[in-house]
Parts: structure tokens; sequence; C-alpha cells
């Protein structure tokens, strides 16, 4: 189930990228093409605006739930608590010694 929402959340990510590429820019300088017929007279240049700009805030909108159902999933996988009540619960990983080590005892010599 993450996955599938991981990846209507890429494809949403990649689709706002264009639709906010395709906008114009009010300085003109940074827009898909110079005057009113950028769009190649695909649409006229106050409905294309506001098709746009619709099409931006749904695709936000629908970007931002799906990073919050991504976050909840997230946060549920996970236990409850921070790393420092975990580390406090946690059981010792060593036991201690009874008695001291050994000091290793010298190999014997090789023989030629």
């Amino acid at each position: 189930m993450t996955t599938v929402i991981l990846v209507i959340h890429l494809l949403l990510a990649l689709a706002m990228i264009v639709v906010v590429l395709l906008q114009r820019s009010e300085g003109g300088a940074l827009g898909m093409g110079g005057g009113g017929g950028g769009m190649g007279g695909f649409m006229t240049g106050r409905s294309a605006a506001n098709m746009l700009t619709r099409t931006t805030a749904i695709l936000a909108g629908a970007f931002m739930v799906t990073s919050l159902v991504l976050s909840l999933m997230a946060s549920g996988q996970r236990s409850s608590g921070n790393l420092l009540d975990q580390a406090q619960e946690a059981p010792a990983a060593t036991a201690p010694a009874s008695e001291p080590a050994k000091p290793a005892e010298p190999a014997a010599p090789i023989a030629k």
C-alpha cells in the first residue's frame, strides 16, 4: 500500500512541475514564450491561466494529502516512544564477566 501511494506521490510531483513550467510568468523573462501565443493557440490567455491555476491548486492539494498519508503510515510503523526511552529500556547486551580474562599464551615456534 505504501508503494502505491509513493508512486502516486511522485507522479503528482512530476505533474505539478510540468504544470508550473507551462504557466506564463508575470515578468515575461522565464515564460515558455513571449506574448499571448505561448501555448501555440491551444487556449486563450485568460482561460489557459485559469485552467493552469486550478490544475496547480488541485495537484498541490493532492500532493499535500499524499504527503500526510505517507507520514502517518511511516509513524505507524515505528514503535512508540523516542530513541532515549528505547535505549534506557533495552537490556544490556553483554553480561558482566565473572572471571577476569586470561592473557593469551604464546604460540609455539614455527619449525623450519
